[in-house]
């Protein structure tokens, strides 16, 4: 019996999907505990892409359950799409495969409007959001104003409840924004009929997890976007609005902290962002593109081109603090051959000092410079076996290994689930 969490340890983007799907094989339960469909997680089988925004990654695993925990905000329209595109593929899609915790909160058509607007108005100095309406959403759950998703199986309830959010939601709209309103009837009757679809779904997912861990059964939490994009201790204002560390498994399933035995940390063999904020290690020229098309770094929920750069160590080691990582998974270290060299940022320079770890002002963080290792490249074709590694792809494994002082679990060269090499099972 084991529960292992695994994690985003840069900015998101790192390849969890692949990772969180390699070890679903493994798992009995595989839990989603934060964000929204703000995030989106690619998975290769059979040589076929499938993006998830909402389902958690261990769905094409057959004998699995797989939870949407409460702190999970859902676009009921997007989970609908996921659940009846996955239908359409031939896969079994049931309540004995899918739940959805009654506590999770609801994305409404305001929280989108509201989003969108936001963004339009701050022009040059925008956040950077996908636009989804997690934010807003999440500030409804904080000022216990939100819709959850137990309220849209009581449709007296849930229409009373529309209609007081959508005089303040419209006002707000309206006067501030200068938009136009947001009709109740159209989303009364869109979100009735999503709370019937949704209903054999909807399950008390802590009690399921509580169940599972007194049957000896493995459970894998699955992290959404990355430690930096977290609410509290990420790059703010440039962050997400959830926990993104691996303790909001806790408050995001109600599973408790004492009961979980291994986290695991993905990290990509160099480091890429989405949206605004300081990125010290980002490359703006020929070899920034040149990782940028090789890796296919493009937003899987928006498309947007990722912004990229060499590993930020200290960015990485700072991850292991916040989140207790225990083992190591190195995703796209294919995406590094055909370099002559690769550099990695150990800390940075600000004002003449030197610095290890991440400053907390943004301000500062913009005018560090990073404190660069080089290291030698390698032109060798990777293959999924240690033994063949190049000897300068194993020297730089290494050096992330002994610089973090966490050892490696699991190396990705290619976005296959058989490109993998394996080297230690958290479970």
């Amino acid at each position: 019996m084991s529960q292992v969490v695994v994690v985003g340890m840069q900015w998101g983007d790192e390849g969890k999907g692949k990772i969180i799907d390699l070890l679903a094989e493994q798992a009995d339960i595989i839990v989603r505990f934060q964000g929204g469909n703000n995030a989106g997680h690619t998975i290769i089988v059979k040589g076929k892409k499938h993006i998830f925004h909402l389902i958690p990654s261990g769905i094409f695993h057959d004998g699995k359950l797989c939870c949407i925990g409460n702190g999970v905000v859902i676009d009921p329209e997007v989970l609908i799409k996921e659940i009846e595109g996955l239908k359409a593929q031939g896969i079994k899609i049931g309540p004995n495969k899918l739940c959805i915790s009654e506590r999770a909160h609801i994305i409404m058509p305001y929280h989108k409007r509201i989003d969108i607007a936001r963004e339009k108005k701050k022009g040059g100095s925008k956040i950077g959001t996908t636009g989804r309406g997690i934010g807003p959403c999440y500030e409804d759950k904080a000022a216990r104003t939100g819709i959850r998703v137990i309220d849209l199986l009581d449709k007296e309830g849930f229409l009373k409840k529309l209609k007081e959010r959508l005089e303040e939601k419209n006002f707000y709209l309206t006067q501030y924004f200068h938009e136009e309103p947001i009709p109740f009837e159209e989303v009364a009757d869109a979100y009735t009929k999503y709370g019937e679809t949704l209903r054999p779904y909807v399950k008390n997912v802590a009690h399921i997890l509580w169940q599972a861990k007194n049957e000896g059964k493995n459970i894998l939490f699955e992290g959404a976007q990355g430690t930096h994009l977290d609410i509290d201790h990420g790059t703010y204002p440039y962050v997400t609005s959830s926990n993104t560390l691996a303790g909001n498994v806790c408050a995001g399933t109600g599973f408790p902290i004492t009961a979980i035995n291994t986290v695991v940390g993905v990290c990509k063999a160099y480091t890429t962002r989405v949206g605004g904020g300081p990125l010290p290690t980002e490359l703006k020229g020929e070899l920034g593109d040149h990782l940028r098309e090789k890796g296919g770094e493009y937003g899987a929920t928006t498309g947007r081109p990722r912004r990229c750069g060499w590993l930020d160590l200290a960015v990485v080691r700072q991850s292991i603090y916040l989140n207790g990582v225990q083992q190591l998974a190195i995703t796209k270290l294919d995406v590094l051959t055909g370099l002559k060299e690769i550099k990695v940022c150990i800390g940075y320079r600000y004002n003449g000092e030197e610095m290890k770890d991440l400053p907390i002002s943004m301000d500062v963080l913009a005018r560090c410079t990073p404190i660069y290792e080089t290291l030698p490249g390698w032109d060798e074709e990777l293959k999924p076996d240690w033994g063949n590694l190049p000897k300068e792809a194993k020297d730089y494994l290494d050096y992330i290994s002994q610089f973090t002082g966490v050892p490696l679990s699991i190396v990705s060269i290619g976005p296959k689930r058989e490109e993998t090499i394996l080297l230690k099972s958290p479970f």
